[in-house]
């Protein structure tokens, strides 16, 4: 594309001010660099996914408050981390982190171990433990 052809999308995703380095062609046809603020296909992905996300957060939101997951799986979703993510983060096997979610295991959990899934959500302990789906 020519440098002027670059997509300048108006969107609420481009007030960040972030722009993409693009390569177009000048008026010699010579390959340049030139920034780029989106354009209306990627706007539209990327609103897409921001909503899927926040429907997971909801739904594992509600998972918690009607107790059948623990808040690790709220705490997981806000943190857009999926299960290898989580676990590496606090250091145990994707099936043990998993099974961490289920509210009658977690309930037993020491501080030890919440400790660790605290650290990777940069929360405390005492508010991982309490948190009922609010």
């Amino acid at each position: 594309m020519k440098k002027e052809e670059v997509p300048q999308d108006s969107s609420n995703l481009s007030k960040s001010n972030l722009k993409e380095l693009c390569y177009a062609t000048d008026e010699n046809g010579n390959y340049i660099t030139a920034l780029s603020s989106g354009w209306e296909p990627k706007t539209i992905a990327l609103q897409n996914s921001i909503e899927d996300i926040n429907e997971r957060i909801e739904q594992a939101k509600s998972d918690v408050a009607s107790g059948l997951a623990s808040p690790i799986v709220y705490f997981m979703e806000l943190h857009k981390m999926d299960w290898t993510t989580l676990a590496g983060y606090v250091g145990m096997w994707v099936w043990r982190v998993k099974r961490h979610a289920k509210p009658s295991v977690f309930q037993k959990l020491n501080d030890k171990i919440l400790g660790k899934y605290a650290e990777a959500f940069e929360i405390s302990v005492s508010d991982l433990k309490k948190y009922k789906g609010n």
